[in-house]
């Protein structure tokens, strides 16, 4: 139905007579002549349409907002001083012969220039309106873009596109499954996978060698801005590797992605262990982008008579926390208390802090309240931080899980609100991480997943399960964990033993993983992988603040779909079927009755 799409247009066409298919984006009548902004997938192209046309004039003047149209007309030069440089189709215009409207539209629940002005919901509401947007256009070709990359050098590097089940059995990988009951299996239910883990090892027994897919992954937990119920992986395993092969392929697949994309050189891939990252940001996944550090000073404050700092600094599980903010000392009582109150989001019970005004002057030349209780120990601490005229230092003094995520949240907060960028790409491998981590009981769970491989033998892990470390990675991209990975556990023994250590006997390793178990015995070969986040990508290469941006239908922050209205009731006959019955009280509750 068309010749061209409306971005395509430009002055090598000019004299051509071209077809147009789309909507008309705005509609002007100047003095009898009608000019019609038509709007498809590739952009704008103005048309005009003359009173000399009667019939496609008479159909120019009844259309409106959003109405489709396909357009025949003659391609020009746009006159002397009309011209718009800064649009792609801006130098040349339609001169209409033929106006045909292929379909009315209502007006819509909001103009599409004037989105900002109109909720998230009610975009989401309407979504296949909002995704008429040029923003949204552009930011879903670039997932395709981005897409296509991945499966082309994937390919290029002998990966095989293999699909793998949605249908499974639910298995404990740190997330609440979503079930779905089965009607040939009364009782039993299938859960939808929260990502490809044991199947891609499988295909790795299997002797595939090389596994790609770009997968649909669903986890039932509660939401922020970089979570969806499902959301999409990509999804990678390879055998007969080390850490060094994936992170060597993975690195190359993410410097070509964004070179080809983006045309951006992405600097080197420092490498960092957890331990030293937790030290120095409080976070395993730091924003290089920002420079500033936590300071440890647990030895200085046990020498002060201040016991909300000299009690975690001496506590095993305690730490004490320095952070100098360059020129920092600017910030007013009331911003400080504005920090104060986020800093208790993450648990914090105050933010103590001293402003440097005049170093030289000693204890005179700061302010702080605090202060008075250390100065035994305040000039040293200044010259640990590298504290300078018109700095501030921000301390945190608590559980150490507690001071790593109030002081490297604020840090960041920090990095955002005093724009203290360095540069717009940080990239960063961290390494090291530990096998376990202990909850407030002490018992131990798995700080990726329970088929991630020690870097000690099973005796070794077995004296002493806390202290280990794994042979996992992450990818880091500005402060958010573009992909994870890590070498599988490829042995029974050592699959047996990390079961035994979180708790898993041998009857239930048998219920939730004997087909993996039973297929370790057959001569699983070394590997492991890595999964990209694919939504969070899109969302760092568009610049977008949530994945909701970058996905054509999300969820809403309480997992529902505004347009379909889902989840939604279904009916008897169908709970029937399922062999399902609700409680009279939990129907009620769904209901609102």
């Amino acid at each position: 139905m068309r010749s061209h799409y409306c971005g395509q247009l430009n002055e090598t066409l000019v004299d051509q007579t071209v077809t147009l298919c789309g909507w008309v984006h705005r509609r002007r009548d100047h003095g009898g002549v009608i000019f019609l902004d038509m709007r498809d997938r590739d952009g704008i192209a103005q048309v005009v349409v003359d009173p000399d046309t009667a019939e496609a004039f008479a159909n120019a003047d009844r259309a409106r907002s959003e109405y489709v149209l396909r357009i025949q007309g003659r391609v020009r030069l746009r006159p002397e001083g009309t011209q718009n440089p800064n649009m792609p189709t801006g130098m040349i215009e339609v001169l209409a012969k033929d106006v045909e409207v292929l379909n009315t539209a209502a007006t819509p629940p909001f103009q599409l220039d004037e989105h900002g002005k109109v909720g998230e919901e009610v975009r989401l509401k309407h979504r296949y309106i909002d995704l008429r947007r040029p923003e949204m256009i552009d930011k879903l070709r670039l997932r395709s873009r981005i897409s296509h990359s991945v499966r082309a050098f994937l390919e290029g590097q002998g990966f095989l596109d293999i699909e793998t089940p949605i249908l499974t059995r639910a298995t404990p990988e740190g997330a609440r499954d979503y079930l779905v009951p089965s009607r040939t299996h009364a009782g039993s239910f299938f859960a939808l996978p929260q990502s490809p883990q044991l199947f891609k090892q499988l295909l790795m027994v299997a002797g595939f060698d090389r596994y790609y897919q770009i997968a649909k992954c669903f986890r039932d937990e509660d939401l922020r801005a970089d979570r969806q119920p499902e959301f999409t992986q990509i999804d990678l395993e390879a055998s007969f590797v080390e850490e060094e092969d994936i992170m060597g392929i993975t690195e190359a697949m993410i410097r070509q992605l964004f070179q080809e994309v983006l045309s951006v050189e992405l600097p080197e891939f420092p490498r960092m262990s957890w331990h030293e990252a937790m030290n120095r940001y409080g976070s395993d996944k730091p924003d290089l982008r920002i420079p500033l550090e936590l300071t440890d000073v647990d030895d200085l404050m046990k020498q002060v008579d201040f016991k909300v700092f000299s009690g975690p600094a001496s506590a095993d599980d305690g730490r004490v926390a320095a952070l100098r903010v360059p020129g920092g000392a600017r910030l007013s009582r009331k911003e400080i208390d504005e920090y104060t109150k986020f800093v208790g989001i993450y648990g914090a019970k105050g933010l103590a802090w001293i402003k440097v005004n005049e170093r030289a002057k000693g204890l005179e030349g700061l302010q702080s309240p605090i202060v008075k209780f250390m100065e035994n120990v305040v000039e040293e601490l200044l010259e640990r931080v590298g504290a300078e005229d018109g700095d501030i230092i921000f301390f945190g003094a608590d559980k150490a899980r507690i001071v790593n995520e109030a002081i490297g949240a604020l840090r960041v907060k920090l990095g955002e609100d005093l724009d203290l960028y360095t540069r717009e790409w940080a990239p960063l491998w961290v390494v090291d991480f530990p096998m376990f981590e202990a909850d407030d009981d002490g018992r131990l769970s798995p700080l990726h997943h329970p088929f991630t491989s020690p870097a000690c033998s099973p005796e070794e892990l077995k004296e002493n399960p806390a202290e280990a470390l794994s042979r996992a990675y992450d990818m880091v991209l500005n402060g958010t964990e573009l992909g994870g990975g890590s070498i599988r556990i490829h042995d029974q023994a050592m699959q047996r033993r990390v079961f035994e250590i979180l708790g898993i006997g041998e009857e239930e390793a048998r219920e939730k993983f004997g087909f993996l178990l039973d297929a370790l015995q057959y001569g699983a070969p070394p590997h492991g992988g890595l999964a990209f986040g694919l939504d969070r990508l899109v969302m760092l290469m568009t610049g977008g603040r949530t994945i909701r941006e970058v996905i054509a239908f999300p969820k809403t922050q309480s997992a529902a779909c505004l347009m379909t209205d889902a989840p939604g009731e279904v009916s008897g006959d169908q709970l029937k079927e399922l062999n399902i019955r609700l409680r009279q009280k939990a129907r009620a509750e769904s209901t609102g009755e």
